[in-house]
């Protein structure tokens, strides 16, 4: 998780005429990609996983997937802070809105995987 958000924050610490230079490449991957806002929603669904992988199986409870938002969005709030320091970057609601549903889908990910686990449709362990 900490490394996680170490990339997260190196990446907004990153000054928007440098972020630019990184466009093309990432439009050769995600055509269509017109800018790195979508990025937001897959930089916090990871966010939100490494902190599940952080509290194990108490991830795979309400209060868990409250904590994993908490944390998530406590986080994007802190690095929207954070780009208010940093040359042609400026804090957006919105991309705090984008971390919360990208922490969000991965919670709903984790829910989805608990009810077919309890279901027995998802092996616990495999015997060779």
């Amino acid at each position: 998780m900490v490394v996680w958000m170490a990339v997260i924050f190196l990446l907004s610490a990153q000054s928007g005429g440098e972020l630019d230079t990184w466009l093309p490449f990432f439009r050769r991957l995600l055509p269509g990609l017109e800018d790195f806002n979508p990025m937001h929603y897959a930089a916090y669904f990871v966010l939100a996983l490494t902190v599940a992988f952080g509290l194990g199986s108490r991830a795979f409870s309400w209060k868990g997937y409250l904590w994993i938002l908490a944390v998530c969005v406590l986080y994007g709030a802190t690095d929207e802070w954070h780009q208010a320091y940093v040359p042609n970057r400026t804090p957006d609601w919105n991309d705090l809105l984008h971390d919360g549903i990208g922490a969000a889908a991965a919670c709903v990910l984790l829910l989805i995987y608990r009810l077919f686990r309890k279901q027995g449709r998802v092996p616990t362990s495999r015997k060779y």
